[in-house]
């Protein structure tokens, strides 16, 4: 994924980074604004693109050729995708560090898109854990299309039978990020205390909802207008952070999951307890490094305390996926999706998924 390689490029001008980030697994797609024009597509499908960097205006919808299923590969027909923050961030091409992998002048990789539910439409030679007709969901570079062709032995799994298109493509990076940060990351035990900054978005109401799954007291920040439906999801308490700053509390967290940044660590630390983890998913968007100064400081500081303070980067893979398959189709995780578009409509996703505002996720079908 570019954003993986981005990160080892900056390990090379920021060698800490290699101390503060994990690793991120997409594949790439065709380049649509680059290769060499020859006609139209010999079989066409619609896809969203963008050939620069800019404001969600720059992307656009255009013919491009279906995919085959090559070797081990399936074909899905794409039903819905779901639009993440690292959509915006590819449009923009923010933070600036990472154009040293993405392209420093304009994007090398031009389809966007990566969370995608639908049925597969054709499989390959080698392949047998699917047939036609199959309803999938996963992850895969350039899902913002009518058609996708994933490896059959990478991040795609059967989709939630109980679950809609749009629900199972809410999925994907949003919840293993969140199942990763509390499992892997958090150590999450049952009976721990944990505390979930944002959790009204994308990653926060899935974690609410994974961490009560693993047996955890869960607390809730957000805002005024998203309290009852971040308890509605099974947290045990929620705190408005318009009224209340929870890093002047008296209770102290197990562990906190932090997909908003908006408090210093010597803050978040006190309400830690003494052997407290502290993990970092998401937070302010800056346009040159971030977060990659709040990684850096995290990590450093976890060598002076006891405390365990940490920034990730999640891995797809079926084992996570079908896990969070599992979990939704016995309802112990439902997706909460905000607002749906279709695909002519993409700009207006990403732009409002960009203003932080989304409840949950923010989901695209495609016709």
């Amino acid at each position: 994924m570019r954003l993986k390689r981005a990160l080892k490029w900056t390990a090379v001008v920021l060698p800490l980074a290699l101390l503060a980030t994990g690793a991120i697994a997409y594949w790439r797609s065709d380049n649509a604004c680059s290769d060499p024009v020859t006609g139209p597509p010999r079989v066409p499908m619609r896809a969203a693109v963008y050939c620069d960097y800019g404001p969600p205006r720059v992307v656009r919808i255009a013919q491009v050729e279906k995919p085959v299923a090559g070797d081990g590969q399936i074909v899905v027909r794409v039903r819905a995708a779901a639009v993440n923050p690292l959509d915006w961030h590819y449009i923009r091409g923010t933070p600036y560090i990472g154009r040293l992998e993405m392209g420093l002048r304009r994007p090398k990789v031009t389809r966007l898109g990566v969370d995608f539910a639908g049925t597969v439409e054709s499989v390959g030679p080698h392949v047998t854990r699917f047939k036609v007709g199959d309803e999938v969901y996963g992850g895969r570079t350039g899902a913002f299309a009518q058609y996708v062709a994933v490896r059959a032995d990478r991040a795609v799994v059967p989709k939630p039978a109980r679950l809609s298109f749009e629900q199972a493509a809410a999925i994907p990076i949003a919840a293993v990020t969140a199942l990763q940060a509390l499992r892997d990351q958090g150590a999450v035990r049952p009976g721990q205390r944990v505390l979930i900054n944002g959790a009204s978005g994308g990653v926060g109401t899935f974690a609410v909802q994974i961490a009560k799954s693993l047996g955890a007291h869960v607390t809730g920040v957000c805002s005024a207008r998203n309290v009852a439906m971040v308890r509605s999801i099974g947290a045990d308490s929620v705190i408005d952070y318009t009224k209340d700053d929870f890093t002047r509390g008296a209770q102290r967290y197990d562990v906190i999951i932090d997909n908003v940044g908006n408090h210093s660590l010597s803050a978040l630390r006190r309400v830690l307890t003494p052997t407290g983890r502290y993990v970092i998913v998401g937070g302010p968007s800056g346009r040159w490094l971030d977060p990659l100064p709040r990684a850096f400081a995290a990590k450093a500081t976890s060598w002076f305390v006891k405390q365990d303070l940490r920034f990730f980067i999640s891995e797809f893979n079926q084992r996570d996926l079908t896990l969070l398959r599992d979990l939704a189709q016995a309802g112990r995780v439902t997706p909460v999706i905000d607002r749906t578009y279709p695909l002519d409509q993409l700009q207006a996703a990403v732009a409002y998924l960009e203003t932080g505002r989304a409840r949950g996720k923010v989901v695209v079908t495609i016709d």
